[in-house]
């Protein structure tokens, strides 16, 4: 056996060097979570999506979590997620996570939503590193998205699907009509309510230069108003009014909506100015693939 001449050595040296040094050097990482500083290394296989951002940011960056919680008002996936997330264990809902179920798949990344409880934290950062971002529903959803990309070990990734949301969103601005006042309402079996303006559809639309109705931008702190009453519905009107519902019965109460005198005399529905959308999306998530069907939605009812 012939030895190796030096340059080969220092090949084989420089090879090695990167085959067992960088990977794991360029893959820690340090995340600004919830719960402090909480450091990772190695890309993560054994994902568990709990809500429907975290699906929907771990879907869109090409990773298949092993579990995930059925959707708010539902009991499976979001439909506009369905497709890609295939056939994905439930682990509970977005009211109760099943801790046994999540401990059964041998997790080893937990993304959460900023709503987890700190008992929760507690008891699944024993099964694996738990990721909860800062801030609540009204944060920014980049910072939100950016977190669960950098948690998968997909940073890049993330920072390139917020630059395509950013750039369809002034592509799209361009063409719209600006000023015009929006509400987002999800209409629920009880009655209708009007989503804030400061939560994730909120933003996307004031990036499309769409104002919000006067409720909408009163609710700082709550991710939407009271139920309104049928005599209070001119609360929700707008130029436009995109309604939302999460479930069947959501859908009968706007139906039988519908054909009250109070939901026919507001400006958007006489303008025919109305648009039914997802609620699991409009109301409920966030994230790259939410935000494109967003668009899709928005497109499509002020320019077609």
């Amino acid at each position: 056996m012939s030895i190796p001449s030096f340059v080969q050595r220092t090949a084989l040296a420089f090879a090695a060097t990167l085959l067992f040094n960088l990977p794991l050097q360029a893959s820690e990482r340090t995340l600004d979570s919830a719960n402090g500083p909480l450091t990772l290394s190695g890309t993560p296989q054994r994902v568990v999506a709990l809500g429907d951002s975290a699906l929907d940011a771990a879907l869109s960056l090409g990773v298949q979590p092993v579990g995930t919680l059925a959707s708010r008002g539902g009991n499976d996936v979001p439909d506009y997620l369905k497709a890609k997330a295939g056939a994905i264990t439930l682990v509970g809902s977005v009211r109760e996570p099943n801790l046994e179920a999540i401990l059964r798949l041998q997790p080893d990344l937990v993304l959460a939503s900023s709503e987890l409880s700190p008992e929760l934290y507690a008891k699944l950062s024993l099964m694996a590193p738990t990721v909860v971002p800062k801030g609540n529903s009204f944060e920014d959803w980049r910072i939100t998205y950016a977190t669960y990309a950098q948690a998968l070990d997909k940073a890049q990734q993330g920072q390139q699907r917020i630059a395509e949301i950013d750039a369809r969103s002034a592509a799209l601005r361009q063409r719209l009509p600006q000023g015009q006042a929006i509400s987002v309402v999800r209409w629920n079996p009880q009655g209708p309510v009007i989503m804030s303006s400061h939560l994730f559809v909120g933003q996307l639309l004031a990036d499309l230069g769409l104002r919000p109705n006067a409720l909408a931008a009163a609710q700082e702190k709550k991710p939407h108003s009271d139920v309104l009453s049928l005599e209070n519905l001119s609360r929700i009107n707008a130029d436009w009014i995109f309604l939302a519902t999460l479930n069947p019965d959501g859908r009968k109460a706007l139906d039988d909506a519908r054909k009250q005198p109070a939901f026919t005399r507001l400006k958007a529905v006489a303008e025919d100015q109305v648009m039914t959308v997802d609620g699991q999306i409009w109301s409920s998530s966030s994230g790259y693939l939410a935000a494109q069907q967003v668009l899709d939605d928005v497109e499509k009812a002020l320019l077609d």
